[in-house]
């Protein structure tokens, strides 16, 4: 068995002679150090080391779960071109240190708390209206659901500050045709951790932990809809929703909900934490659209963080052609709702 010093020289020799840089990457000096965001074992996902006979290497030391072992390879993956940007990829530095994540407090600047949060192992429970309810590990489920693609996707807070964004993961219409939901589903609901020891926002007792999120069965299985596991080629930081988050990119941002635990199907339209907190100025579908105002700031604008150039924005963000047609019908009723 070989002593962790070893196998780590080792594999360190190897990046340094067989790493390539995707071409969105940012030079070292730029990003942010790895050690604060990456454990060993993401560090060892990062590398992207897939075919290179290292797994024995890596088993041999003791430091890795079976999962994490067969995870390596799986980054950087395979860019899907069919998902493109009309602008640069955001600085890695400003997207992995400015984020919301209530759960750790109300400032941008979390990702040092974020830290505390294990996120292997995580259990996934799937359960409500399906054929398959399941308790599962997140490296299983994805593993079972299909293979990791990167998508580059437009992000829009209802802050009014933005981002674009390499994103690594599988489409979320994988998990819903796993699950195999019945005939009466009509919602996926999805929840959060909840641990005050770790995630000191959880404390606040005024806020409705844990946090929930949800979408129609259309919305979660249009093509757009996404499960991250990764981002800027390597697994998830913690500060960004490891071990598995939600990307909808045509809505805002608060509806992205992270390190998730639990997808519910259901009959009933799941209640949002936003919802819950201020039904009057968060509501269930949250489309982006510049025409219609936050009650406290105007939408009609965002500041894309690392050149902080300020843009119009645009209806769905810009994903119209993809998402339009699933509210038709609904425009007529009440235009505020759809947007906010």
């Amino acid at each position: 068995m070989l002593p962790w010093s070893v196998a780590l020289d080792c594999l360190r020799r190897l990046i340094m002679l067989i790493t390539t840089r995707p071409s969105w990457a940012i030079s070292e000096s730029s990003v942010t150090p790895e050690k604060i965001y990456m454990s060993r074992r993401e560090w060892l996902l990062g590398a992207g080391f897939a075919g290179l006979g290292l797994a024995g290497v890596i088993a041999s030391t003791g430091g890795f779960s079976s999962m994490a072992v067969a995870a390596i390879g799986g980054y950087p993956a395979r860019r899907n071109t069919a998902f493109s940007l009309d602008r640069d990829i955001t600085p890695e530095e400003d997207a992995t240190s400015y984020t919301n994540f209530y759960e750790f407090g109300s400032s941008k600047n979390i990702w040092r708390h974020a830290q505390r949060l294990i996120t292997d192992p995580w259990v996934v429970k799937i359960d409500g209206l399906v054929e398959n309810e399941m308790q599962i590990e997140a490296d299983e489920l994805i593993a079972k659901i299909g293979g990791l693609e990167e998508r580059l996707y437009r992000h829009r807070c209802v802050e009014a500050w933005a981002m674009a964004v390499p994103w690594t993961g599988v489409p979320l219409t994988n998990l819903i045709k796993f699950a195999k939901p019945k005939v009466g589903a009509k919602f996926l609901r999805m929840e959060t951790f909840f641990d005050p020891k770790v995630a000191f926002g959880q404390r606040q007792s005024w806020y409705p932990w844990p946090y929930v999120e949800g979408l129609t069965l259309n919305e979660a299985t249009n093509e757009l809809a996404f499960l991250a596991t990764g981002i800027y080629g390597k697994p998830l930081p913690t500060q960004n929703g490891a071990p598995i988050r939600l990307v909808t990119p045509w809505k805002y941002g608060f509806k992205s909900i992270k390190s998730i635990r639990r997808f519910t199907f259901t009959d009933k339209q799941p209640v949002s934490f936003w919802q819950q907190l201020n039904e009057r100025e968060y509501g269930f579908w949250a489309n982006v659209n510049p025409a219609v105002s936050h009650p406290r700031w105007s939408q009609t604008t965002e500041r894309l963080l690392g050149s902080n150039k300020v843009v119009k924005t645009q209806i769905f963000n810009g994903y119209g052609p993809q998402v339009a047609s699933l509210y038709n019908g609904m425009l007529a009723d009440n235009k505020r709702l759809l947007f906010y």
